[in-house]
Formats: structure tokens, sequence, C-alpha cells
């Protein structure tokens, strides 16, 4: 097998108890992952592998960590964070069998596993601080850059019409000229009789 993530296992084949570890430091050759955030091609990948022999075929599980570099899906700087994740597959002599992986000529081809596990553990929305603040709606600047601002007041355009209206505040308050006290209903009046 080609893959750099196939691993022999001829020795563990058919003995169920047999146990082996492997360290494998793979440049990975294919993307993991295609939104804000993956571990790119060429980056590093370190995978620590426990192979165990089994009556059914072989148990693959280990730990695999990298960086994934993409941006931050806020305020859209570059971003590096480190990627820890575990996995655990039988791989199965058998093709008969209702599994999803095999032994083919003596090795287990591991990427489609660790591929799984490390996608799966990708964030959906990466950020480059929990308290990221994103960009300024206005201007589209980083607003991490830009400091302590006041807020600016945002006015619906469906209510930019009524700014063009101007109250006169003496109309507003007299009636006609009738500087009288305010008349009373006849609610008003009943009540204050009683």
């Amino acid at each position: 097998m080609n893959s750099p993530y196939a691993l022999r296992v001829r020795d563990l084949a058919h003995r169920p108890g047999e146990m082996r570890e492997h360290t494998l430091d793979i440049e990975v050759p294919d993307a993991m992952g295609v939104g804000l955030i993956g571990v790119r091609q060429g980056a590093e990948l370190h995978i620590d592998v426990k192979l165990e022999g089994l009556h059914e075929g072989v148990l693959v599980s280990g730990h695999a960590s990298a960086d994934a570099t993409g941006e931050c899906s806020r305020c859209l700087i570059d971003i590096s964070e480190p990627i820890e994740v575990d996995f655990a597959e039988l791989f199965a002599y058998d093709a008969s069998e209702d599994f999803d992986f095999f032994v083919r000529d003596d090795h287990v081809d591991t990427e489609q596993v660790v591929r799984d596990a490390v996608v799966l553990s990708l964030p959906f929305q990466p950020v480059c601080r929990p308290d990221c603040p994103g960009l300024d709606p206005v201007t589209g600047e980083r607003l991490a850059d830009l400091g302590e601002q006041p807020a600016r007041q945002v006015l619906d355009p469906r209510w930019a019409a009524l700014s063009a209206i101007e109250l006169d505040d003496s109309a507003a308050g007299s009636n006609d000229g009738d500087t009288t006290a305010p008349k009373t209903t006849e609610g008003e009046e009943r009540a204050e009789t009683e």
C-alpha cells in the first residue's frame, strides 16, 4: 500500500490478544476540512496508534494531533489552533461481514478513520478569541483594533423620513391661545362631587 497512513498487520492477523504500537509523523497529502478552518495540505500530523488482534479483525485505536489554520469567522484574521482527537475502529478480516473497514493485503489504512476524526473535531465557526467583537458593520474595520469607541446610533432606514419632520414645541402645548385650566370629563366631575 502506498498510503502514508497504512500499517502492516501481518504479525497480528488471526492472533487475538497480540498488540503493537506505532508512531507516525505524516505530512498531510490532502487537506482535511473545507470550511473556515482545516488541517492544510503539507501540515505535520502526529499519530500514536495501537493495533490489537481480535477474532473478527484488528482494532485500531489512537490519538492524532495537528495544527489547524484558517480565519476567524467574526473578524476574518488568520488563526491557528491545535487539534487533538482520539479514534478507534475495527478493521475486519472478512469483507462479507457488516463492517466499514477491512484488512487488505495484510495492511490497515487508517487515513479515512483519522480524517473523519479530525474533520469532525474542527470548530464550525472558529474565532480568534472567545470574545472577538468582529467587524464594524459600517466601516468594515476590525473592532478589536479600534479600541473603545462610542456606540454609533444606527437609524433604521424605514424611519429615516421622520427625521426630517420638525415639531414646534410651543404649538404642541397650546390650544388656540386658551390658557385656562384643562377641561374635565363628566366622570371626573361626578367623582369630585361625591
